[in-house]
Formats: structure tokens, C-alpha cells, sequence
């Protein structure tokens, strides 16, 4: 079998700061101008400076465990490929190199251009397209990083549609349990059960026993909201049960993700105490230009990020208790202690045992961060993931390579995970016509 040879941009180590144990056998070129790159960027207080960080300390490892192998020629490790750091210092392009060599961003692209030299068939992995259409100009063969990336498109939507019999309808609704023998249903996937035009029934897939099982029945009093569609009262279902530990929750704006997750939490933490406390976490990832610094203590700084979290708790506590004592049940859930607001850079390192926990607009969140989020999960803890990955404000990431459908991709089937497709607006006329046309 032929070594394929690579060659990988900054963005790439920045997206993946483990993409080098990812490959098999194969010849891994790191340009000297990426490591410049990263030595500039380890000292950002952010999840940039982190991963540049880790990837410096896994080149000094792997320095450290070869002894007097030199990177410069190559080092070998353990998965079989050979890392080198390849440096053009000196040599010429011959005028046939069209860019600027004086900017920046082109020293990467000009050592890919030098390394085709000595490799003709290298392939240069960047996640900017940008980089890539500048790359495949100057006649290297450039591509996607995609060691984390699933098609959007593949991932189960939780819902789908079966047609039975008459009896078998019949015999669901006396003892609420059917024997299922679909091989592509997932497990805690929902299926409509129908016979004809106007029965329409739905079911829980239960793996275990290879059985779809009738939906439990709702609380008398979820904070005053009831499912406007079956996809919401699917998630409802989902989002109260005890053993499905994570949630995903998809689905474009006005479509009620967070709205239903945080009435269920509150149901499940002030009315049935099942949970000790609701933490609610979003990225910190500004829409449009940001507007810098902001002062104060770092609950007065999340208190402008965390906005939609408290307007979709006032329309709880309105709902439930009309217009008159909306403000007094709001000082009381605030004072509780039982609410609390964390950005997603400050959860790494906790342990979070028995809590309801609710990531809002978790397509902003790389598989990495996912990662991090989700095995912060203590004993009893609950984790909803909601977001939508057609709109992402990341730069570094899109609706394949995003932790929401990294997330969704990885638990799939397992008996504690369940996921939720939402397509219908309904947060008014004006937000659905909105979502359709705009």
C-alpha cells in the first residue's frame, strides 16, 4: 500500500489538536511557518491558545519518547507515520509561485508549494476554503480536514413513519407495547404508527426489547406550555425521561428547543426535586461585531449573553402565573440557587453531579468542546444539547464538522441517547414566514 503524504494547515492542528494520532501510516509534512503560527497563538486566553498548547506539547512529546530522532528528517510514531517539519528556508520558487510571499497567510501555501517538489502527489489539508481555492491556483491538491465530520444530511431526525394494520393498531393502544422488527430504526427513535387516514398513534423504539412502547403521559402542569406539534411532543417525552441521560434537540429558530428544555428542567428540579439544580451554558459567540469588553463581575458580563435564556424563563413564569406575579416568580427561581448561569469556557475541569444541564446554541461548540461538556456529567446528571448547525457563528466550523452533529453522529444508538428534529416553526406567523423566506 502506497504512504499518502500530507501536509497540514494551522487551522487544522487549531481545529484538532489530536489530528496528528488520527492518521495511519502515512507521511505528516508540518510546515515551519505552522509552528510559528502556534508558538504566536499558545498564549491566547481562549480555546485557540489552549489547542496551540496542545499541539506544541505533542510535538515535544514526540520529540521526548524518539530520542535523537531528528523532526527535521522525520520522526516515527507509534501509529506508523512519519512526522516531519518541513522548512523552504532558501530555496526559490523559480517565479512560478503567483502569490505574495510577503503575507502571511501564504507562507503555508508557498511550503505545500515547495514540498509538491519533493512529493508530487501530497495532499495539503486546510479548513479554510479560502486556503484551498488559493492552494489548487498554484497547482496543489488541497482538501477538507475531515477526520470529525459527518454529513449533516445522514443524521436520524428521531421521527419517522410506519404503516400497520388495523389489529396491530389496536392491540398498541390496549397493552401500549408492539414487537418492532425494523433493523433501521435507532434506539429511543419515534415512530407515527397509522392504518388509515385518520389514525395516527406514536411509539418509543425500546432497543432492549425490540418493542416500540407508548409515550409516558404528560405532567398535569408543565409550566403552563403544551407540544404544539408531534415532533415537540416527542421531545417532551424525551426530555422527561429519567434514563436517557443526553439529548440533542435540532432545529432552526422559533422551532421551541430551548423553551421546552428549560420548562422540563424546571418541572424536574422545583416541582419534582428530581435534580438538585439547572445549569444553563451558551458560547460565548457574539452575532455580527462584537461590542469588546464589557464590565462588571462575570455574572454581569453573562447576564447580555444569557438574555434569550431569561426572556424564555420570564415567558414561563408569565405563563404559569399570569402578567401580575411574573416578576416575584422570577426573583424567586433567581434566589432559589437552584438556577445556574455558566458560559461553556468555565464548565472544563467541573464535576457536575445531578443536575439538569442545558447547552444552548451547541452548534457553535467544537466536537472537542462537546466532548469536554458532555464528560463533565456527574452521577444523575441530565445534558440537553440544542442548536441548530445551518447557522453557525464559528469560523472554524460548518453543519458537518460542528459538535452538535459530531454528537448526534458518535451516540447514534445507544440506549441513553435520543435526538429530536424540529421543522416546524412555532414561535409566530411572522418568525415561520420568516425562517422560509429569508
Amino acid at each position: 500500500m502506497t504512504q499518502k503524504t500530507f501536509l497540514l494547515d494551522t487551522n487544522v492542528l487549531l481545529y484538532d489538536p489530536k489530528a496528528l494520532s488520527h492518521f495511519k501510516n502515512a507521511l505528516l509534512v508540518i510546515p515551519i511557518s505552522v509552528i510559528e503560527e502556534l508558538d504566536d497563538m499558545k498564549r491566547l486566553p481562549n480555546d485557540l491558545g489552549r489547542n496551540a498548547r496542545l499541539v506544541m506539547r505533542s510535538f515535544d512529546l514526540l520529540k521526548a519518547h524518539h530520542g535523537k530522532a531528528n523532526a527535521i528528517t522525520g520522526i516515527k510514531t507509534e501509529n506508523g507515520c512519519v512526522v516531519r517539519i518541513f522548512s523552504c528556508q532558501g530555496q526559490e520558487a523559480n517565479g512560478q509561485f503567483i502569490l505574495d510571499r510577503s503575507a502571511r497567510k501564504n507562507h503555508v501555501l508557498y511550503s505545500a508549494y515547495q514540498a509538491a517538489k519533493e512529493y508530487p502527489d501530497i495532499i495539503f489539508l486546510s479548513k479554510d476554503f479560502a486556503t484551498r481555492l488559493k492552494a489548487q491556483m498554484t497547482g496543489i491538491h488541497a482538501e477538507d480536514y475531515k477526520n470529525a465530520s459527518f454529513s449533516h444530511r445522514d443524521i436520524y431526525t428521531g421521527l419517522k413513519k410506519a404503516t400497520i394494520s388495523k389489529k396491530e393498531v389496536d392491540l398498541f393502544l390496549k397493552n401500549g407495547v408492539i414487537d418492532w422488527s425494523d433493523e433501521e430504526i435507532y434506539a429511543n427513535e419515534y415512530c407515527v404508527l397509522s392504518s388509515d387516514k385518520d389514525t395516527h398513534i406514536i411509539g418509543r423504539y425500546d432497543k432492549a426489547h425490540k418493542q416500540l412502547v407508548a409515550l409516558n403521559p404528560l405532567p398535569h402542569d408543565l409550566w403552563s406550555i403544551k407540544p404544539r406539534n408531534i415532533q415537540q411532543r416527542c421531545a417532551l417525552d424525551l426530555i422527561l425521561r429519567e434514563d436517557i441521560k443526553l439529548v440533542t434537540l435540532v432545529g432552526q429558530a422559533g422551532t421551541g428547543k430551548t423553551l421546552l428544555a428549560l420548562a422540563c428542567a424546571l418541572r424536574k428540579v422545583f416541582d419534582e426535586g428530581y435534580y438538585s439544580k439547572i445549569l444553563v451554558s451558551r458560547p460565548i459567540m457574539p452575532l455580527g461585531k462584537d461590542i469588546g469588553f464589557l464590565p462588571g463581575t462575570k455574572e454581569e458580563k453573562l447576564f447580555h449573553w444569557m438574555q434569550p435564556i431569561y426572556d424564555n424563563l420570564e415567558y414561563l413564569c408569565q405563563a404559569g402565573s399570569g402578567n401580575q406575579d411574573t416578576q416575584e416568580n422570577l426573583r424567586w427561581i433567581k434566589e432559589s440557587q437552584k438556577l445556574e448561569l455558566e458560559a461553556v469556557t468555565y464548565i472544563r475541569g467541573r464535576t457536575l453531579p445531578n443536575m439538569f444541564i442545558i447547552i444552548d446554541e451547541a452548534q457553535n461548540l467544537t466536537p472537542h468542546e462537546i466532548k469536554t461538556v458532555v464528560s463533565r456529567a456527574g452521577e444523575g446528571t441530565k445534558v440537553i444539547l440544542a442548536g441548530d448547525p445551518t447557522q453557525i457563528d464559528n469560523p472554524y466550523l460548518d453543519v458537518d464538522t460542528n459538535g452538535l452533529t459530531f454528537a448526534i453522529s458518535k451516540f447514534g444508538d445507544h440506549p441513553i441517547f435520543g435526538n429530536m428534529t424540529f421543522d416546524v416553526t412555532e414561535r409566530s406567523e411572522l418568525s415561520s414566514l420568516a425562517a422560509q423566506v429569508l
